[in-house]
């Protein structure tokens, strides 16, 4: 399917086809006036020698008459002729207010109805179109990196302070809307369910293992300074031994997961668990600390840092290169979902439908208004090119029928006055 966003437009051939028909109409005209003048220049001798010679002068000079006519019917409509102020001509640009308001009744009326909207946009798939344009990938990879561009300056272009003060009363909603303690309740379980617990105690004894035996002669320094001056040293290096020793024994014994340490850590973690989620003692606690976390200002300036923070990261080349990859997948996801799911598209252009119908219907005042307020704004020579350019190549077309049909009433006209 070729990319019509990247297709280059027709080219604008009205003037020129305004232009052509102008010059076919007056070279018609000058046809007429060159032939009633040879057939006239012929004389009494001539139209008697050949009697159809005034049949066509007939012709010629009432053709004359109604390109003469039909001219300046046409030209009055936008301009005075010969630029004499002549009444009622010039007629556009004098009621360039009128047609302002007119131009804009029309269209609410014959338009913008509800009646109207409703109808002409029943057959209308606009969620198809919504998602062929986004499964093109073309169209995706472009507006993505159009999102991402405008993003960090609309960002930017936000007040600081505004910001903040949404940020933090958005936070601070979240915060109060959850009470506290069963949220710790079921992320505790959730840690305590998947082994992230246990993995933490296996850390801890590992590292107090390495603690003791990397930290052997502190401890032993340690012993020797809180035992008796009497003791002798060497026996000061013997309890420090056998303490190191039973606690690195210990912790290896620790590591079982019946040991009754363990078993006694898992009971209180569970009791833990439970009485968050149950108990009021721990539900008031829970919510005691969270109202001091919020009133705390150390709360207000992480949230300045964070939008700070996000602000850098969009500066960066590479963040708004991953931003532009994240939202083109997400509108070619959008779009094949939209192609694919056909209950799915007919809800959002029933949806669709009807905001239309509800947003422009009710504003259709509005925009007949602002079209004759657009109007009346364009200057006279404007509104007069912009209503040629529409209609005035058919109007030259009044014109050529106009000596046409001119000449052929008057051929009439004296060809029966001869008759009779």
């Amino acid at each position: 399917m070729p990319d019509s966003s990247s297709a280059t437009p027709p080219p604008d051939t009205r003037l020129r086809d305004l232009r052509r028909m102008r010059f076919l109409a007056t070279a018609l005209l000058a046809l007429m006036f060159v032939i009633f003048i040879a057939t006239s220049l012929a004389g009494d001798e001539w139209s008697n020698k050949w009697s159809w010679v005034a049949y066509v002068r007939a012709f010629a000079e009432a053709g004359m008459i109604g390109a003469c006519a039909d001219w300046f019917a046409v030209v009055a409509l936008f301009r005075h002729p010969f630029g004499l102020p002549i009444p009622h001509t010039a007629i556009v640009p004098n009621s360039k207010e009128r047609i302002g308001i007119a131009m804009g009744r029309f269209t609410a009326n014959n338009f913008l109805s509800p009646k109207v909207l409703a109808t002409r946009i029943r057959d209308v798939d606009i969620c198809g179109w919504i998602a062929r344009w986004l499964s093109d990938p073309v169209h995706a990879a472009s507006a993505g990196q159009r999102i991402a561009t405008t993003l960090p300056q609309l960002l930017r272009s936000l007040p600081r302070d505004d910001v903040n003060g949404f940020l933090t009363r958005a936070v601070r909603y979240g915060i109060e809307a959850v009470p506290a303690a069963p949220l710790a309740s079921k992320i505790l379980s959730l840690f305590w369910a998947r082994g992230e617990t246990q993995a933490l105690i296996e850390q801890g004894i590992t590292r107090a293992s390495t603690a003791l035996t990397k930290n052997r002669d502190a401890i032993k320094v340690k012993v020797s300074q809180k035992s008796s001056r009497f003791v002798p040293r060497w026996v000061d290096a013997i309890i420090a031994d056998r303490i190191i020793s039973g606690v690195t024994q210990l912790l290896e014994e620790m590591r079982q997961p019946n040991h009754p340490w363990r078993v006694d850590l898992a009971n209180t973690i569970e009791k833990l668990i439970k009485d968050l989620a149950e108990s009021p003692d721990m539900y008031a606690r829970g919510e005691e600390l969270k109202a001091g976390m919020l009133k705390s200002p150390i709360v207000l300036q992480q949230i300045n840092e964070v939008w700070v923070g996000i602000e850098d990261r969009l500066d960066s080349e590479t963040t708004m290169h991953q931003l532009s990859g994240v939202i083109e997948r997400g509108l070619l996801a959008l779009g094949e979902r939209l192609s694919g799911d056909e209950e799915l598209r007919d809800n959002v252009n029933r949806w669709l439908r009807v905001a239309v119908v509800r947003t422009v219907a009710p504003r259709r005042a509005e925009i007949a208004a602002f079209i004759r307020q657009v109007v009346e704004n364009w200057d006279a020579d404007t509104l007069v090119r912009r209503i040629e350019l529409q209609v005035g190549r058919d109007l030259q077309y009044i014109r050529i029928n106009g000596t046409v049909v001119g000449g052929l009433v008057g051929l009439l006209i004296f060809t029966v006055t001869r008759w009779l």
